[in-house]
């Protein structure tokens, strides 16, 4: 299996193998061009994020700047609003559900690095999927860790770092984020 594999899988993975390098500065200079075109060539810039994620749904925006690693692990449902400054570390897939709100400043990151300096030292990395159910609302500045899924019509409170599952219709809020009340 070839380290582009292992990455996709959530498996130990050297991110300097197997064009890996080549998709991430492929997907740079895609997000240059989308991060600096002026607002009113609005379709210039959808046509950008179709060539850059691996899908996005009718009526979605992402207002720029936008980062992310590869964009092609990164699905956006129907009826998404992303606001500015949306960072996606996209080295496992990572799914955005339909009416889903983004607040400024979010950042989703599939990706991680061992906890112990030796093996950090090897380069290794691995990541785990990331899925946002529908009519999700993430408040400005979340953070979402690998390996999460947050269900459908949950609100996560700005600022909250997201470290486990949280489940549909719920508030949540915090550092580590926990679930606070039901939503009715």
């Amino acid at each position: 299996m070839g380290h582009r594999e292992r990455m996709l899988t959530g498996r130990p993975y050297l991110a300097n193998r197997d064009g890996l390098n080549e998709a991430r500065m492929a997907a740079q200079e895609l997000l240059y061009t989308y991060n600096n075109l002026p607002p009113s060539r609005w379709g210039e810039q959808r046509g950008l994020l179709d060539q850059l994620l691996g899908g996005i749904g009718e009526n979605s925006t992402i207002l720029p700047p936008l980062r992310c690693d590869y964009g092609a692990q990164i699905s956006v449902g129907r009826d998404v609003f992303i606001n500015y400054n949306l960072t996606v570390l996209d080295v496992c897939h990572v799914t955005i559900g339909d009416r889903t709100l983004i607040g400024p400043n979010v950042s989703i990151y599939a990706a991680g690095h061992p906890i112990a300096p030796e093996d950090r030292a090897t380069g290794w990395e691995y990541g785990g999927p990331i899925h946002i159910g529908n009519d999700v609302w993430l408040g400005g500045s979340c953070v979402v860790l690998a390996g999460v899924t947050i269900g459908d019509g949950a609100v996560v409170a700005a600022g909250s770092v997201v470290t486990r599952d949280i489940p549909a219709h719920v508030l949540a809020v915090g550092t580590p984020c926990r679930v606070v009340k039901e939503l009715t």
